[in-house]
């Protein structure tokens, strides 16, 4: 039987929060450097203060979602993070500040997993990927758009960025997702420890590491070698978030069509391909067109790691899902210290060693196909 809730609407906005909120803060980093009397390094210090807990606590939040229902978590969790929001805007100096951001990466862990699992029992089984495609897409598009969302409320006032938000959280906490179909026994955290979870979660540390988290070289690229500006170095690492956002619904309902494993092997290929040639663009212009390419590539294998993630522990959906995130957002963190020394070394061998990594993900879901579908 299918969970009956208040429509998926509500579920993809609430997606759209979290990464809205991770990352519109890099825009106001001059504001908040006035406001607080702080140095860059202090103010940049609320990005990692924001997305380390947000990260770890996914080992763990899913299943206690699971446990506790799913409803009353993320009512909860929608309910902190606004709270928190509003203590960043009205916080007096810059450690209240970041002691604000990581509580909201906290509450935050607690509503991206149940989101996306109550989204999965939302919709017929026929049309998961489509839906989780979306979701995706929902979610890419924050990250593209936070920047100048953000930039533009805190061009009226910095704290706007913060109340804005909290008042959507507040709104979103009077339409929680259901409880989702009973079970017979209460979701446990070891259920997550298998080796389908582990594949999962080793792929999805790859993507990001590979492919997703590369933006930081391209970027550093389009400054060396083409001396590209602050603005258009945004605009051209925006293209890989429109890519995402054109094509997530679409590559969703190719999942439904063709196969999560397959799509999930083209979109890794396809994404190690272009990756390896970014060190080898000769213009901007062509280094743009690369990078908005990598973007569709990396849809396809967002669209079927997810859905593979939403099916992988029938019996903690939100659990096995937090725990393949967490691994995702680990891999995001560990791409600078990765491919960085490559990188100063030869800016070609960067790009090379991010696009073997991006084709690992292919290899750790490959042998999902054999196991079939749970």
């Amino acid at each position: 039987m299918r969970a009956r809730g208040h429509g998926s609407l509500p579920l993809y906005v609430g997606g759209f929060l979290g990464p809205f909120g991770g990352g519109m803060v890099a825009v106001l980093v001059p504001q908040l450097r006035e406001a607080f009397d702080a140095t860059t390094g202090a103010v940049a210090a609320s990005i990692p203060a924001y997305l380390i807990p947000f990260a770890a606590l996914q080992l763990v939040s899913g299943t206690v979602g699971e446990r506790l229902g799913r409803r009353r978590v993320v009512r909860t969790g929608y309910l902190f993070y606004a709270l928190f929001c509003v203590a960043a805007a009205l916080a007096p100096g810059i450690g209240a500040f970041l002691v604000s951001r990581a509580l909201q990466g906290v509450a935050n862990a607690f509503l991206t997993p149940l989101l996306l699992a109550g989204l999965a029992d939302e919709v017929p089984p026929r049309q998961i990927g489509r839906a989780v495609g979306t979701f995706a897409a929902v979610q890419t598009a924050a990250v593209a758009l936070a920047p100048l969302v953000g930039g533009l409320l805190g061009a009226l006032d910095w704290r706007l960025a913060f109340l804005v938000p909290a008042a959507v959280a507040g709104g979103l906490a009077l339409l929680p997702p259901a409880d989702g179909v009973p079970r017979d026994e209460v979701p446990r955290l070891r259920s997550v420890v298998t080796p389908r979870v582990g594949l999962l979660s080793a792929a999805a540390f790859a993507a990001y590491a590979g492919v997703t988290g590369v933006g930081f070289l391209v970027a550093v690229l389009a400054a060396d070698d083409f001396g590209l500006s602050s603005i258009e170095r945004g605009l051209l690492l925006a293209g890989f978030g429109v890519a995402g956002m054109l094509v997530g619904r679409a590559a969703g309902g190719a999942v439904d069509r063709f196969g999560r494993v397959p799509i999930v092997l083209m979109g890794a290929a396809v994404s190690a391909a272009l990756v390896a040639t970014l060190g080898f663009a000769p213009s901007a212009g062509a280094l743009a067109v690369l990078w908005f390419a990598t973007g569709l590539g990396s849809a396809l294998v967002w669209a079927g790691i997810n859905t593979l993630a939403v099916e992988a522990v029938p019996g903690n959906r939100a659990g096995g899902t937090s725990v393949v995130s967490a691994f995702k957002f680990a891999g995001n963190a560990a791409a600078p210290v990765m491919w960085l020394p490559l990188y100063h070394a030869d800016p070609r061998a960067g790009f090379i060693g991010a696009a073997v990594m991006a084709a690992l993900t292919g290899a750790f879901v490959a042998p999902l196909r054999r196991r079939g579908r749970r």
